[in-house]
């Protein structure tokens, strides 16, 4: 079984992620996604994790929020023992890379490129403008 990956979130913005990575990249059928709702708790939230990753021999977990219930509930397994990799921060082109990687096996630099992905748009095209009047 390939590498999965799981999306975990505060609301359904991890399934969005999901549904947004599809519509650039196609169907991911090793990419999961595990909402924590309003009327939902931490108990909850970790059933549903649990039965998530119940058959997966190898995955990495995405959270939306350092320090949220999500990103803490699966900090938690890992301080039991369980042998996660665990990225807070999540964003498109995270999970993008995780697709690339997953298909031509390249090194694993999801922090790198979620902090490439974060540019001023304004400074390009003031670049953009500047390059024009040469």
């Amino acid at each position: 079984m390939a590498k999965q990956l799981v999306l975990v979130s505060h609301g359904r913005f991890c399934e969005e992620l999901k549904a947004s990575t599809e519509m650039i990249m196609g169907p991911q059928d090793n990419i999961h996604a595990v909402a924590l709702l309003p009327e939902e708790g931490p108990e909850e939230f970790t059933a549903k994790f649990e039965a998530c990753v119940a058959d997966f021999e190898d995955y990495i977990v995405f959270a939306d929020l350092l320090g949220g219930t999500p990103c803490n509930t699966v900090s938690r397994l890992i301080l039991e023992g369980r042998a996660i990799d665990l990225y807070a921060g999540m964003n498109l082109p995270m999970v993008i890379e995780f697709i690339n990687n997953s298909l031509v096996g390249g090194e694993e630099a999801y922090p790198a490129r979620a902090q490439e992905s974060i540019v001023k748009v304004n400074d390009l095209l003031s670049n953009f403008d500047d390059d024009e009047d040469e």
